[in-house]
């Protein structure tokens, strides 16, 4: 069995899966220190079931996320499940600090489009600092994603919950329907992570990264990641889908 393999295997019967060493140290530092900066001019306060500081919409922030987008060990394992005409959904950062407690567990996915034989959308974690029980790393409840739940039932007791303990540099992928939560951060360094959603091409992004994308860096964006980001015809130029849905 190959690597590829797997950890479709893996995503198929646990919900997720960890792959080790896709970003290089260097990779990790220069976009932690993008996002840092993000922060500082962008950051908003989250509460989406637990405390967090917010970025969203990288993308349209530093071109430094670009390789985030394709990158040749992970979008292959999108497109098993979305297929190759899938879409970037989003890509944000939630930053845990000291402090932040446990994000209540979820999925990512409405009741009414649930899918127990194939999701519509995906999930990406990408680990800009080691992840660990103490730091508030992302927890995750194997086999979830095939509850037909959104959520744990009210006064339920979730016995199995697995923390991934990863380096920088790791990626968790997992199906939109598993239920995960970010953990609570008793260290007191803050915890970096990026969060790319990949979605089927019918829907609609969480984040348009049209909004706000600096017409300059078209260019440096790749023909794949022109179709990720539906800016396969330029900065916010229409789209015959977008004309129909709208």
């Amino acid at each position: 069995m190959t690597e590829h393999e797997q950890m479709i295997a893996e995503i198929k019967v646990y919900g997720f899966t960890l792959v080790d060493d896709v970003l290089s140290a260097d990779e990790v530092e220069e976009m932690k220190e993008a996002l840092i900066r993000c922060q500082r001019e962008h950051g908003t306060e989250h509460t989406h079931r637990g405390s967090a500081s917010h970025v969203a919409n990288l993308p349209t922030m530093d071109p430094v996320f670009f390789k985030v987008i394709d990158h040749s060990r992970i979008l292959p394992l999108l497109e098993h499940f979305l297929e190759k005409s899938l879409i970037l959904g989003s890509l944000n950062s939630r930053i845990v600090r000291p402090g932040d407690g446990e994000q209540l567990l979820h999925s990512d996915i409405p009741r009414y489009m649930l899918n127990m034989d194939t999701p519509v959308m995906m999930n990406t974690v990408w680990l800009l600092s080691d992840f660990s029980t103490a730091n508030g790393g992302t927890r995750v409840v194997p086999g979830s994603h095939h509850s037909g739940l959104v959520q744990p039932p009210e006064g339920m007791e979730v016995k199995h919950v697995i923390q991934p303990q990863a380096p920088a540099g790791s990626v968790i992928v997992f199906n939109g329907q598993t239920w995960h939560a970010g953990g609570a951060n008793t260290s007191d360094a803050d915890r970096y992570a990026m969060f790319a959603h990949y979605r089927k091409h019918m829907l609609l992004f969480q984040c348009d990264p049209h909004d706000g994308f600096p017409a300059e860096w078209h260019d440096q964006l790749s023909p794949r990641q022109r179709d990720l980001l539906r800016m396969k015809n330029g900065v916010r130029v229409e789209h015959a889908a977008d004309a129909h849905m709208r």
